[in-house]
């Protein structure tokens, strides 16, 4: 890729992440694709500043013929159009070549939720006798009582809790900050972590996050979802567990016993109320599946 090449796409990332605050792993995203179709585009002699429509739905042929889904071509699409209309903003480019390319229609999967006895089985499997048990005990309790993202909770650092309030600030995607209650349970689990654990996994070391690893440094996403498979298997769920599920099964559980939407949306940091929707679909669906298990005529 030429320097200047180069140049256009760093301000546009620049440009991207100071407007909208969109996140670190979106602007990767965005910079993976980019450079992506930059190389295809230099095999045939042009530059992302100089591309076509039929570049574009070149790359994209390109794609699905190397298997990508539907999800992953309207991501490629979306960062494309971001980065051209970009160009056409800064008056670089006449013409936006990502214009007139329809996006591929997606159907809309349910998240996956755990059933409320499987999430107990879940909480359950850690041996809270040792400081990593307690440590993976609360984080899980954690997590199910406030639905906090993976990044959210590894990222929780101790000046985000309010113990006395019971309630934890958490920074979530854009830079919005929201307040987050905790439960009673989750609660408890947190400050016997905090008084029985982490003194000893820390030791003498300074470290501002909430959950330690035996190195003294906060943990990590993946070490988390680990943990979580981990102890699904303890638990003898006979699914693959992810974080991201006990989020789901927050959702779920809290619209099952009849929680507003709306509060819902809160709690999770949905900036539209729309993505929340979603789990009233999966609460029907439980709904459903009862009735019909239940009733004499189901």
């Amino acid at each position: 890729m030429a320097i200047r090449e180069e140049k256009l796409l760093e301000s546009f990332l620049d440009g991207a992440w100071a407007e909208r605050g969109l996140s670190g792993n979106t602007l990767k995203s965005y910079r993976y694709d980019l450079l992506q179709l930059a190389s295809q585009l230099q095999q045939n002699g042009r530059e992302l500043s100089d591309a076509r429509r039929e570049d574009l739905l070149q790359f994209l042929a390109t794609q699905v013929q190397s298997g990508r889904s539907p999800r992953s071509l309207s991501r490629y699409l979306s960062g494309f159009r971001q980065f051209y209309q970009w160009l056409l903003r800064e008056g670089l480019i006449q013409k936006d070549p990502s214009a007139l390319i329809e996006s591929p229609r997606l159907g809309r999967g349910l998240p996956k939720a755990l059933g409320e006895q499987q999430v107990v089985a879940l909480l359950n499997a850690p041996d809270v006798d040792t400081a990593l048990g307690l440590r993976d005990r609360t984080m899980l309790e954690l997590m199910y009582a406030t639905g906090l993202r993976v990044s959210e909770l590894v990222k929780l650092e101790l000046v985000n809790l309010g113990i006395n309030q019971g309630v934890v600030r958490v920074m979530g995607k854009g830079g919005k900050e929201r307040l987050v209650p905790l439960g009673e349970e989750a609660l408890s689990w947190l400050q016997l972590y905090l008084r029985d654990s982490r003194p000893g996994l820390i030791k003498s070391a300074a470290c501002p996050h909430v959950f330690i690893t035996t190195r003294k440094k906060g943990m990590t996403r993946q070490a988390f979802w680990y943990a979580v498979r981990k102890y699904a298997a303890i638990a003898g769920i006979g699914q693959t567990v992810s974080p991201h599920m006990l989020r789901h099964s927050f959702a779920t559980h809290l619209l099952n016993h009849g929680a507003d939407l709306r509060v819902v949306q809160l709690l999770l940091g949905h900036s539209d109320l729309s993505t929340t929707q979603i789990y009233t679909h999966i609460a029907r669906e439980g709904l459903k599946q009862l009735h019909q298990k239940h009733h004499p005529r189901g």
